[in-house]
């Protein structure tokens, strides 16, 4: 249930409420809006709702019928913001994530990280650590990566997204990266979603390959409900019959999350396409749709990549797309 206070609410009425709901087994998280606290009450036993409406400083209480209810935007109303040291995703700006799927040297993220820099790109993302079909595919550089990526990107002042396996990686990501990256296929690796539900830094939570949309905010309240509220979703294609692209692209699960839940969502179209030719047009249609951002595969040299260089744009590529998204964004209120 969500418990909305008067307006005129004030600390001690907040602090009392809380303490009522906790008595009855309920996990009590609290929102600050312009205007209403609201206290959102997780678990607990069957109560009397009439006990809690009756305490002082309560406007109304709300029932929610749907399993995730921190991701829902009946508990936050207002679009959740998520700060960084150089930038925010989920306001007015759109945020671009780039750089290649994998680190592989220093020369490759001097280059292609320089290059970003000067287009005004301040997340870059890389893989340290990758997920591969194969055994016997490049698995990347562990630790030894991040430690070349936190290098380029503290040169240029970027932040880096990376992603996470593993919650024995947990502590080596969180010393040199700036978001923690889950990967399609650990979108519902419960176990790992609890631990990155206590660090303080955000998550940034892939759909899965054939995950509907309330598996995936179901998966986003497991990392909410440990504490952890700055989630950014990331619509990367879903599994279908079609084979022409490497995924389907859900473009309609944007505006479909927009209207659930007050959580930041961007877009992977290198992922979902798994073709370079692919990822300026879908990129165009994502930022139409109302994305918050793009996390785009871009590379200094693609036919020399040691993973997915046919999805990964050229830096000419990726500048002239960045011209091309600044149209798009004006034209939808956004800035870029």
């Amino acid at each position: 249930m969500l418990i909305v206070m008067k307006s005129t609410a004030n600390e001690e009425q907040v602090a009392a409420v809380v303490s009522a709901i906790e008595k009855h087994g309920f996990t009590a998280h609290i929102s600050k809006g312009d205007i209403h606290t609201v206290i959102g009450a997780v678990g607990g036993k069957i109560i009397d709702f009439r006990e809690i409406e009756l305490l002082d400083g309560v406007e109304k209480i709300i029932k929610i019928t749907s399993n995730y209810k921190l991701a829902s935007r009946t508990f936050q109303p207002e679009d959740t913001i998520i700060k960084l040291k150089n930038s925010t995703i989920g306001d007015k700006e759109l945020t671009i994530m780039a750089g290649p799927c994998s680190i592989e040297s220093e020369s490759q993220m001097e280059e292609t990280t320089d290059y970003l820099s000067k287009l005004g790109i301040k997340i870059l993302r890389g893989g340290a650590f990758k997920p591969r079909t194969s055994p016997y595919a490049f698995q990347g550089l562990g630790e030894n990566g991040l430690k070349i990526a936190r290098k380029a990107a503290d040169k240029y002042g970027m932040c880096i997204t990376s992603e996470v396996m593993d919650i024995s990686q947990i502590p080596l990501l969180v010393d040199y990266v700036d978001i923690l990256q889950v990967g399609a296929r650990n979108m519902q690796n419960f176990n790992l979603l609890k631990e990155l539900g206590h660090i303080n830094k955000p998550v940034l939570l892939k759909r899965g390959l054939c995950s509907t949309i309330e598996e995936w905010l179901m998966s986003a309240e497991y990392i909410m409900s440990g504490g952890n509220r700055n989630v950014i979703l990331c619509e990367r294609g879903i599994r279908t019959f079609e084979t022409s692209t490497r995924n389907t692209l859900d473009i309609s699960a944007i505006p479909v999350i927009k209207k659930l839940s007050h959580l930041p969502i961007v877009a992977d179209p290198s992922h979902a396409s798994g073709f370079r030719d692919k990822v300026a047009p879908l990129s165009r249609a994502c930022i139409a749709a109302g994305a918050d951002g793009l996390i785009i595969e871009v590379h200094n040299n693609p036919e020399k990549a040691l993973c997915d260089g046919a999805q990964s744009l050229y830096l000419e590529q990726f500048e002239e797309l960045h011209s091309q998204l600044k149209v798009i964004a004006k034209a939808v209120g956004r800035t870029l």
